[in-house]
């Protein structure tokens, strides 16, 4: 049977093929592979039914389940295992750039080998996620609000605003006449937010207002001076702990893997060797204001395995859409 290279797979050639037991090396070889538990012998040396899983596995992971035909992966550890015993036989393992390449390789899966061994030590429980669920789900008021606002520059041009509301114009009108936000042209409409999503000032305000309301004094941000309009609030739907379970976990995981190594580095003696130039400082006529920055940022970052919340995100303080 004639079959051709497979270059695909051999991009992955950082893949462990398991299948060299016979050859010398100065580094640890694999269990030795008996011919009952192998798919293929090349020159003598037999390639092990588990290094064919371990390259489906992978194959699959890598291209979201696709498939491949068994005797193209055979060949595939074929052409590695030829490949392996030419190098050897040229003894490429003894030149001082693979040895190098090697140690770096062997220290990349022993720290690997090591976080694994922690978390596989100190596994996340499910009392863990359900405290961090109801911790983000209890931490704030639990309602959304559905409001417009009016962005300006100046606190005179907001008081304006507000008078021409108190004689009975239309909100919608005079956003999209006056405001200086990205929803202006939609009448200032921010859709539905949740507090967090919005500054504080801003957040507090609509909080304080009654539905149908509008605030009698402008509402000052770092983006300007808002007047704001409360049409609704409702209660918000929060995801169930089953829905949120997988988010959560990767974020409990990277907190234990941060006091594991909080741990060894403040047990261990360390000497940093070369000198570390601190970062220098603005200079006092330097502006340090964003080029863009959204008119109703989040108050603070979290992951998102840190909020378990379905809310559909609105534009930034204009849930104010960004500039």
């Amino acid at each position: 049977m004639t079959n051709k290279l497979v270059p695909f797979f051999l991009i992955g050639a950082s893949l462990v093929a398991g299948c060299d037991n016979q050859q010398p090396t100065t580094t640890p070889i694999a269990p030795k592979v008996d011919k009952a538990d192998a798919v293929a012998s090349v020159n003598g040396v037999y390639i092990s039914k588990t290094a064919l899983q371990e390259l489906e596995s992978d194959i699959a992971e890598r291209t979201q389940g696709q498939s491949f035909p068994k005797d193209k992966l055979i060949e595939e550890l074929v052409q590695r295992e030829l490949l392996v015993q030419e190098a050897l036989q040229k003894q490429l393992d003894k030149s001082p750039e693979f040895i190098q390449r090697m140690d770096v390789v062997r220290k990349s899966l022993l720290s690997q080998a090591a976080l694994q061994n922690h978390l596989k030590s100190n596994p996340v429980t499910d009392e863990e996620i359900k405290a961090k669920y109801e911790k983000n789900v209890g931490r704030e008021n639990n309602m959304e609000y559905k409001a417009r606002h009016i962005l300006v520059k100046t606190e005179d041009e907001a008081k304006k605003i507000i008078e021409q509301l108190d004689k009975g114009s239309k909100f919608d009108e005079l956003a999209k006449k006056n405001s200086t936000g990205p929803s202006g042209p939609e009448g200032g409409d921010l859709g539905w937010f949740a507090p967090s999503q919005m500054v504080t000032p801003f957040s507090e305000a609509v909080i304080a207002l009654e539905n149908g309301k509008y605030t009698s004094e402008p509402v000052e941000t770092q983006f300007g001076w808002h007047v704001i309009l409360r049409e609704d609030s409702r209660q918000q739907t929060l995801p169930a702990l089953e829905e949120v379970k997988e988010q959560i976990m990767p974020y409990l995981q990277r907190q234990k893997v941060q006091t594991m190594m909080e741990n060894l580095r403040a047990g261990a003696q360390v000497e940093i060797l070369i000198p570390i130039e601190a970062p220098a400082a603005p200079q006092p006529d330097e502006t340090t204001a964003p080029e863009a920055e959204t008119e109703a940022a989040p108050t603070e970052e979290s992951p998102a395995a840190d909020q378990p919340t379905n809310e559909k995100p609105t534009e930034s303080l204009e849930a104010p859409a960004a500039q």
